[in-house]
């Protein structure tokens, strides 16, 4: 309901009557307070866990590799990655001699946390990128001039092949710093059910804060068999956010379309999330009345009304070319579940109901419906 006295533009938030999925680990509350805050509905279904190396033979490797022969450049990726490496030499009575090295090379930063980690362990960054970014963090390193140098890449959680064949190729030797990594949900019940609301069109948006969690749940979805009808969804009907091209890369390889931030951060994500589900909802006029159809709601004459998941499919199958005549077959096709013609009459009805307002939606006799837009 609006409030008395409140314009309708501020009485309902931003996101109110839109159903938001996150799939990530790592900041997930984070993100969803920030989503609910602004009115969403949020569902999470976590695609991925964090499982630390503090005991992992690769990452030991690595450190006594480059505490033997001493490194020139370090590039730290993310802050708690960078505090994970520090941690985990201290655990293995490495510490003191690892920041010692690190104290004589040059460090890089691709952001603030990554900065606040290096400063926490006492050293300073050389240099950290404005964009935030691994490939203006990449392109400032082969500027530098990297042939003939060792350089240490502190990874975070997968593997940076592009970063790292192009330093390589560059004349540089990589040693690939693994401090933690990605792995499955403990519990995929979650997710399992995120991907079934997806699917069913119960979920508008689905903001992505790394490529990990993104390929798990695409992983998930092909295991299961429902990767082309997810991929059907992410394409032409769910909006997807990435806070940044790495996050976006495995669902731009299916040809998946993503918004992403100016800049590389949780809150710039959940605006970008919000004002592009704002740009894209369809506002029109019937029957003298202002609606604006939400993902899973509508708002009349600045009322918002919740709308159940067949109802909402008819009214935006209606709304596609409003005042035109859709037949029964139609609206059949459009319904989440499909059905028979009388399930169509049946969301007609609860359309009617839940808008308050049983003259928006027009019955033409041995056609179909329309609303009741003028001609």
């Amino acid at each position: 309901m609006t409030a008395p006295g409140l314009p309708p533009d501020t009485a309902i938030p931003p996101l109110a009557g839109f159903a938001v999925g996150i799939t990530a680990a790592r900041r997930a509350d984070e993100l969803g307070a920030l989503l609910v805050r602004k009115g969403a509905t949020v569902r999470y279904g976590p695609a991925i866990r964090i499982v630390p190396l503090a005991d992992d033979t690769e990452l030991h490797a690595a450190t006594t590799g480059l505490l033997r022969d001493p490194v020139d450049a370090v590039v730290a990726t993310t802050g708690i990655g960078f505090r994970g490496w520090v941690e985990a030499a201290e655990g293995w009575g490495l510490g003191e001699e690892l920041l010692n090295q690190l104290n004589k090379a040059t460090l890089l930063a691709r952001g603030p946390k990554a900065r606040g980690a290096i400063r926490a362990a006492g050293l300073q960054e050389q240099y950290s990128p404005a964009s935030e970014s691994n490939a203006e963090l990449l392109q400032h390193l082969l500027e530098s001039g990297v042939d003939g140098q060792r350089v240490a890449v502190q990874l975070h959680g997968e593997p940076l092949p592009y970063f790292v064949d192009s330093l390589r190729a560059a004349g540089a030797e990589v040693i690939e710093v693994p401090v933690y990594r990605w792995v499955g949900p403990a519990d995929p019940g979650p997710l399992d059910r995120l991907l079934d609301a997806v699917v069913d069109g119960a979920i508008d948006a689905m903001p992505f804060t790394s490529a990990p969690a993104a390929a798990s749940m695409l992983a998930m979805a092909k295991r299961t068999g429902r990767r082309a009808a997810l991929v059907d969804a992410l394409t032409h009907r769910v909006l997807v956010a990435c806070v940044g091209p790495i996050t976006a890369a495995p669902l731009a390889a299916l040809g998946i379309p993503t918004v992403q931030p100016a800049r590389a951060r949780i809150g710039a994500l959940a605006r970008t999330v919000a004002q592009s589900l704002m740009e894209r909802t369809p506002r029109l006029c019937a029957a003298g009345r202002e609606i604006e159809l939400r993902g899973q709601a509508a708002i009349v004459d600045g009322q918002l009304c919740e709308v159940a998941p067949a109802p909402m499919a008819v009214l935006r199958a209606l709304a596609r070319e409003p005042g035109r005549v859709v037949s029964r077959r139609e609206l059949t096709a459009a319904l989440p579940s499909g059905g028979e013609e009388h399930a169509v009459e049946t969301a007609i009805g609860r359309l009617r109901t839940s808008l308050g307002e049983g003259k928006l939606v027009q019955t033409v006799v041995k056609r179909g419906y329309r609303l009741a837009v003028a001609r």
